[in-house]
């Protein structure tokens, strides 16, 4: 099962990888879809748009608290660490759709956020941005954090109603376009534009793979599948490396 994969990874000379909320679970953060996913308990038109949170931001700070507190206790698991030896393979960059900061917890150097980073809060006037962490006591006790300007602050994430930061979004078809293996790893693979980028990559002559406990629409146009957890499928990829 392994073989085939590990010799491709060793001709590669350029890596990438794609990682979805698949990924994220391992360490006990939950999904957004899904039988336990979040949009089952938070309408994210209620909750988690742009419009809702302009409307009402006592109650965006409900699910954004939730997100927080999870995010603040979750580790990376072996599949993150793999990830990160995976650099001395020919991994070039980690494309997530993630936004927990355990690739960068974990050591990854080159990390491009398609849907920004709970890490940061940016304030919805003034654009002035801090850390999450120093006002994470005040977030858990149940209160909602303001900028010196007056206006409240909100995680640095890409809402219902937002366009992804484009910056981010070209350099990441870019490195699907020059990549000659991409990985993508616990992602359905139908929320675009980050979708597409597998399909870019394949396009373009790169060698595609997918970890994912199921198939999902990738699995046909990839040109091999390792059914299994992300930690167990990484690890015992780097094991053979």
């Amino acid at each position: 099962m392994y073989e085939n994969v590990v010799k491709k990874i060793r001709e590669a000379d350029k890596i990438a990888a794609l990682t979805g909320a698949g990924m994220s679970v391992e360490s006990g953060i939950a999904p957004f879809r899904g039988e336990d996913g979040l949009w089952n308990e938070f309408d994210p038109q209620e909750y988690a748009s742009l419009s809702a949170f302009r409307k009402d931001p006592d109650k965006s700070w409900e699910l954004f608290r939730l997100q927080i507190e999870e995010c603040s206790r979750a580790e990376p698991h072996e599949g993150h660490h793999s990830l990160v030896e995976l650099e001395e393979h020919g991994l070039n960059s980690v494309i997530t759709q993630n936004v927990d900061d355990l690739h960068q917890k974990a050591g990854s150097k080159k990390v491009l956020e398609l849907h920004g980073n709970l890490s940061e809060l940016i304030c919805s006037s003034c654009r002035e941005r801090v850390k999450t962490k120093d006002h994470l006591k005040y977030i858990l006790d149940g209160d909602i954090p303001h900028c010196k300007c007056g206006s409240i602050f909100r995680p640095d994430v890409v809402l219902f109603g937002e366009s992804l930061p484009l910056g981010v979004l070209r350099k990441s078809q870019h490195e699907a376009e020059r990549t000659d293996l991409l990985i993508s790893i616990g992602t359905s693979a139908v929320v675009q534009p980050a979708a597409s980028i597998p399909t870019l990559a394949k396009k373009t002559g790169s060698v595609l793979i997918e970890i994912n406990p199921k198939r999902t629409v990738l699995t046909p146009k990839v040109d091999h599948f390792l059914k299994g957890k992300a930690g167990e499928k990484l690890s015992g990829l780097m094991e053979r490396l």
